[in-house]
């Protein structure tokens, strides 16, 4: 099978990687049980987003740097705290229903280490109701293909062409992925021009998990998704 973009997850990063990629060619979401079984699915809390006055970023950035106690990237946080608003506003185009207050806007909750009312929410329940309206939209959309019950279990590099290489070979490239289709116990071949690793915590394994060296590269998604909002505004 061949597709332009290969996601592995069907959690928020990877359902909202696949509908902003789907404006750039055809999407095949793999996931190893039904698509909303993830971690997402089961968030409670809420989403925080600089929403109304007097919250500001500089505040938002502030409260999240002093929770952190000097473990934060300092470059990340000012990034998600500014782009925050806009993916917000992705998540409500794409059906997200947070609570509002009778007047009709939205009604943020303030918790822990944050000095404004910042926390967008659907009652106690945001995660499943982010994961259905991702969920609903994917299965919409025309451009996106989903295989649940698929497994991936490695990925496809230059190693797999019959080519000799070391954890300190250049140039490496991923093509796509081996993945078991749980329903025949068949390893299905999966080729991709991209292939997105959004499996959660369990990315970080990827590389070790893998039988020859992968660059790893833990800001990816979020450069890509940066890209293609770039690229959606200049043609816009």
């Amino acid at each position: 099978m061949k597709t332009d973009f290969l996601v592995i997850g069907s959690g928020a990063a990877g359902l909202s990687f696949a509908l902003k990629a789907a404006a750039h060619g055809h999407v095949t979401i793999v996931t190893k049980g039904e698509m909303n079984e993830c971690n997402t699915n089961y968030a409670q809390g809420g989403i925080c987003s600089v929403t109304y006055a007097p919250d500001t970023f500089e505040k938002h950035i502030r409260d999240t740097l002093v929770c952190g106690a000097g473990k934060c990237d300092e470059a990340a946080v000012e990034l998600v705290v500014k782009r925050a608003p806009e993916l917000i506003r992705d998540l409500i185009e794409w059906g997200t229903r947070f609570d509002k207050t009778p007047d009709g806007r939205f009604e943020l909750n303030r918790e822990g280490g944050h000095t404004e009312h910042r926390i967008l929410h659907h009652e106690d329940l945001t995660g499943a109701e982010i994961e259905r309206a991702l969920v609903e939209s994917v299965r919409r959309h025309p451009g996106i293909t989903v295989l649940e019950h698929h497994f991936a279990i490695d990925l496809l590099t230059q190693h797999h062409l019959g080519e000799f290489v070391t954890r300190h070979t250049r140039g490496l490239a991923c093509f796509g992925a081996y993945v078991l289709n749980l329903a025949t116990n068949e390893i299905e071949t999966m080729l991709a021009k991209f292939t997105v690793v959004a499996t959660g915590g369990i990315a970080r394994f990827v590389l070790p998990m893998c039988r020859h060296a992968i660059e790893y590269d833990r800001d990816l998604l979020l450069k890509g998704l940066a890209l293609l909002y770039e690229n959606n505004r200049r043609e816009k």
